[in-house]
């Protein structure tokens, strides 16, 4: 039974990973470069809905807020840096230098936001671990002898919908169709009459509600956030990008919930301490003997969604 609850637990944490991985999925396949700032953006979505939860809008504009409404201002917040970075990752630098996408300059920017947002955090609020102040009530319950909670639950049922939305505005909407032709070529994309500009910041905003919902399912579900909170989360859930798959929404998706399993697993068989060397082991495994994951392709990089 106790084998049992572990699995369980590796699905809940697994919803997390997924969450993320399907983020840097998006702009990993549209827009050919690993976005840096997906770890913040989950840091910033939980430390944000601390901070108004704990001590309301700045300049005393209000109370504490309830922790529902504070988490929802925390991916707003997510969203508008992720928006933020558009601007100046892609936008200004495509304009002064051309085609940024195909070298390395929005790699580095991306990484120099992560850096600045992660301080600006620490700054404010210390780096310190900080108790959420999520649901008082007991919200455990037990299913064939399995103890489970309620917020948990809910968290994987919203991210299963969520994947399920994305997946279907992907192959079937207008925005996911020029998406799409963005990834497979986006100077022939142009010639079609599809305005990148316009079309690449919904690919930030996406990539912010996604991180902005994964930090707040993880501050309800496990009721602490810090600053540190997005480099663990961040780095298993590139692990998951690759051992499902690069490129794939479902490889993303499968791979999420394989890390959590295999974190969960560690530690009920070998501790905590082996956790990393196990998930990087998995991933090293998987790049010596099926390079392009799981549900990956052979050509990796864009157009595989």
């Amino acid at each position: 039974m106790l084998l049992l609850q572990q699995i369980a637990n590796g699905l809940m944490l697994g919803s997390v990973y997924v969450t993320v991985a399907v983020a840097f999925t998006l702009t990993i396949s549209i827009l050919n470069f690993l976005n840096f700032t997906i770890p913040t953006l989950f840091m910033l979505a939980g430390m944000v809905g601390w901070s108004l939860a704990a001590w309301g809008l700045p300049f005393g504009l209000s109370g504490p807020l309830p922790w529902p409404l504070a988490l929802a201002g925390g991916i707003v917040a997510a969203v508008i840096a992720s928006l933020i970075v558009e601007r100046f990752t892609f936008r200004y630098l495509k304009t002064r230098y051309g085609d940024s996408t195909e070298h390395a300059i929005p790699l580095v920017s991306s990484l120099g936001f992560l850096l600045i947002l992660e301080n600006l955090v620490r700054i404010e609020h210390g780096s310190d671990a900080q108790r959420f102040p999520g649901p008082s009530a007991d919200l455990t319950f037990t299913l064939a002898g399995i103890h489970l909670r309620v917020p948990q639950v809910i968290s994987l049922a919203v991210v299963g919908v969520l994947v399920l939305g994305l997946v279907w505005m992907m192959r079937s909407s207008r925005i996911g169709r020029m998406l799409r032709a963005i990834a497979e070529n986006p100077d022939a994309a142009g010639i079609l009459g599809i305005e990148t500009r316009r079309v690449v910041p919904v690919v930030f905003m996406l990539t912010g509600m996604l991180c902005g919902l994964a930090g707040a399912l993880f501050a309800v579900n496990y009721g602490e956030v810090s600053p540190q909170m997005g480099e663990d989360i961040g780095a298993k859930a590139i692990a998951g990008m690759v051992v499902g798959g690069l490129g794939s929404l479902w490889g993303a998706v499968a791979g999420g919930v394989i890390i959590g399993l295999i974190e969960m697993m560690t530690i009920h068989w070998a501790g905590a301490d082996t956790v990393q060397a196990t998930v990087w082991g998995a991933l090293l495994i998987t790049l010596l003997l099926r390079p392009q994951g799981l549900f990956g392709h052979h050509a990796i990089g864009k157009g595989k969604l």
